[in-house]
């Protein structure tokens, strides 16, 4: 049982949460303070389960629908489908399982969040197939992660708000950006067998250009959000490490350094994402 959990929590990379759990946590708050609404555990768990569901939905769907794509790169022909640790069938029943539980937590929440369930579950599945025609899956990965601070505020409120979804702007460039420089070691694997991304497309320079690009958009995201909504120095210091994370990111795997693109890329960005929500929440909360 215990290596059953390791295989699929291996095929999801579970420990990739980190990504974007501390963006949804720091929109549950902020639902929670302005909004005067008390804190209830319950709703903290299902906004949880609904996170992990979904993720597990879909880099569960990833894993499947690219298991062919990946036995054929030598980079990723060891993942869990590929090498036989995990059957296609068993993979695509563990995407239809999440996937249910998914929709049915989210109308336990409430009828909105329900609704849109089925609209979330098209975009989380849907980043699969895109690589097969355009050349901007980055984006669609970006928004897969960036709906997670929306569907926090709408679990809290059952509404929208401009806060959640400058930060899902946020979320989506950021996103983006990282997994354009992620995807430069595959660049020539994609180009031969028909794999779409924007360093398949472009140079690897100009990749990297565009991947700077959506990251100075993250920036001004997080900037707007510190100034429209009059946060204080705890949040401007989230917002400067985060910056400064971000620049670190760019200097450690520049074209020159692909090869350095590893472990420590999840790292990273774990580390931007805990940092600057871990920052804005305490800002939020004391002030």
């Amino acid at each position: 049982m215990e290596n059953a959990i390791a295989r699929y929590a291996s095929l999801v990379k579970f420990s990739h949460t980190i990504f974007a759990m501390p963006f949804a946590l720091l929109a549950y708050v902020y639902a929670l303070t302005s909004n005067s609404i008390p804190f209830e555990w319950l709703l903290l768990v299902k906004i949880l389960l609904c996170m992990v569901f979904a993720r597990n939905a879909a880099m569960g769907f990833n894993r499947w629908a690219d298991r062919d794509i990946d036995a054929a790169n030598p980079r990723t022909a060891g993942r869990e489908i590929p090498s036989g640790k995990i059957s296609p069938r068993a993979a695509l029943v563990f995407v239809i399982v999440n996937s249910l539980l998914f929709v049915a937590v989210a109308w336990w929440i409430n009828t909105l969040a329900g609704a849109l369930s089925p609209l979330a579950l098209a975009v989380l599945l849907g980043y699969s197939c895109m690589k097969r025609f355009s050349s901007w899956p980055h984006l669609v990965l970006g928004l897969a992660l960036g709906i997670a601070p929306v569907g926090a505020y709408i679990a809290v409120t059952g509404t929208f708000a401009l806060f959640p979804i400058i930060l899902a702007v946020t979320v989506l460039t950021w996103t983006g950006g990282f997994d354009i420089l992620y995807a430069l070691q595959d660049a020539d694997f994609d180009r031969t067998h028909g794999v779409h991304s924007v360093p398949a497309r472009f140079s690897t320079m100009q990749s990297t250009y565009i991947s700077i690009g959506l990251h100075i958009v993250s920036v001004a995201g997080v900037i707007v959000i510190g100034t429209r909504f009059g946060l204080h120095w705890l949040y401007w210091t989230g917002t400067a490490l985060f910056t400064a994370i971000l620049v670190m990111q760019h200097i450690l795997y520049r074209p020159s350094r692909i090869d350095r693109i590893g472990a420590t890329f999840g790292l990273v960005n774990g580390l931007a994402s805990v940092t600057y929500s871990a920052f804005a929440i305490a800002d939020i909360l004391i002030f």
